[in-house]
Protein backbone atom coordinates (compact mmCIF):
# COMPACT_ATOMS: atom_id res chain seq x y z
CA UNK A 1 0.00 0.00 0.00
CA UNK A 2 1.13 3.77 -0.97
CA UNK A 3 1.62 6.06 1.80
CA UNK A 4 1.62 9.55 0.98
CA UNK A 5 3.20 11.27 3.71
CA UNK A 6 5.77 8.87 2.92
CA UNK A 7 6.60 9.64 -1.02
CA UNK A 8 6.03 12.83 0.33
CA UNK A 9 8.63 12.97 2.52
CA UNK A 10 11.31 10.94 0.49
CA UNK A 11 10.57 13.61 -2.30
CA UNK A 12 11.47 16.23 -0.18
CA UNK A 13 14.52 14.88 1.24
CA UNK A 14 15.79 14.10 -1.85
CA UNK A 15 15.42 17.86 -2.55
CA UNK A 16 17.60 18.73 0.30
CA UNK A 17 20.22 16.54 0.17
CA UNK A 18 20.28 17.59 -4.02
CA UNK A 19 20.80 21.20 -2.55
CA UNK A 20 23.71 19.92 -0.02
CA UNK A 21 21.56 21.18 2.88
CA UNK A 22 20.95 20.45 6.44
CA UNK A 23 18.17 19.85 8.35
CA UNK A 24 18.82 22.12 10.71
CA UNK A 25 18.95 24.64 8.09
CA UNK A 26 16.13 24.15 6.48
CA UNK A 27 13.82 23.63 9.67
CA UNK A 28 15.41 26.96 10.66
CA UNK A 29 14.31 28.87 7.15
CA UNK A 30 10.47 26.62 6.86
CA UNK A 31 10.42 28.06 11.12
CA UNK A 32 9.65 24.22 11.62
CA UNK A 33 11.44 22.23 14.25
CA UNK A 34 14.39 20.25 13.14
CA UNK A 35 12.74 16.86 14.61
CA UNK A 36 8.83 17.73 13.24
CA UNK A 37 11.22 18.15 9.40
CA UNK A 38 12.62 14.74 10.52
CA UNK A 39 9.36 13.21 10.92
CA UNK A 40 7.78 14.72 7.81
CA UNK A 41 10.90 13.08 5.69
CA UNK A 42 10.65 9.53 7.60
CA UNK A 43 7.16 9.58 6.65
CA UNK A 44 6.10 9.78 10.16
CA UNK A 45 4.04 13.05 10.45
CA UNK A 46 1.67 14.17 7.55
CA UNK A 47 2.93 17.89 6.64
CA UNK A 48 -0.49 20.50 6.07
CA UNK A 49 -0.48 22.67 3.27
CA UNK A 50 1.12 25.05 5.27
CA UNK A 51 3.92 23.31 6.25
CA UNK A 52 4.67 22.07 2.74
CA UNK A 53 4.77 25.41 1.69
CA UNK A 54 7.19 26.73 4.02
CA UNK A 55 9.25 23.55 3.46
CA UNK A 56 8.92 24.57 -0.44
CA UNK A 57 9.82 28.04 0.69
CA UNK A 58 12.91 27.27 2.14
CA UNK A 59 14.49 24.74 -0.74
CA UNK A 60 12.81 27.37 -3.27
CA UNK A 61 11.73 24.60 -5.16
CA UNK A 62 7.81 25.50 -6.40
CA UNK A 63 5.19 23.25 -4.04
CA UNK A 64 3.68 22.30 -7.43
CA UNK A 65 6.87 21.31 -8.49
CA UNK A 66 7.39 18.65 -6.07
CA UNK A 67 3.76 17.66 -5.91
CA UNK A 68 4.33 17.02 -9.69
CA UNK A 69 7.05 14.44 -8.62
CA UNK A 70 5.04 12.97 -6.21
CA UNK A 71 1.84 12.77 -8.41
CA UNK A 72 4.20 10.64 -10.73
CA UNK A 73 5.66 8.63 -8.45
CA UNK A 74 2.21 7.69 -6.92
CA UNK A 75 1.07 6.61 -11.14
CA UNK A 76 4.17 4.66 -11.31
CA UNK A 77 3.34 2.54 -8.08
CA UNK A 78 -0.02 1.81 -8.88
CA UNK A 79 0.22 1.01 -12.69
CA UNK A 80 3.75 -0.72 -13.15
CA UNK A 81 4.49 -1.47 -16.21
CA UNK A 82 3.97 -5.22 -17.31
CA UNK A 83 6.83 -6.80 -18.63
CA UNK A 84 6.30 -8.24 -22.26
CA UNK A 85 7.88 -11.78 -22.90
CA UNK A 86 8.57 -12.71 -26.74
CA UNK A 87 7.98 -15.98 -27.51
Amino acid sequence: MIVLRHVIGDELRRRRQDQGRTLRDVSAAAAVSLGYLSEVERGQKEASSELLAAICGALDVPLSDVMHSVTNHLVEAEHPRVAVHAN
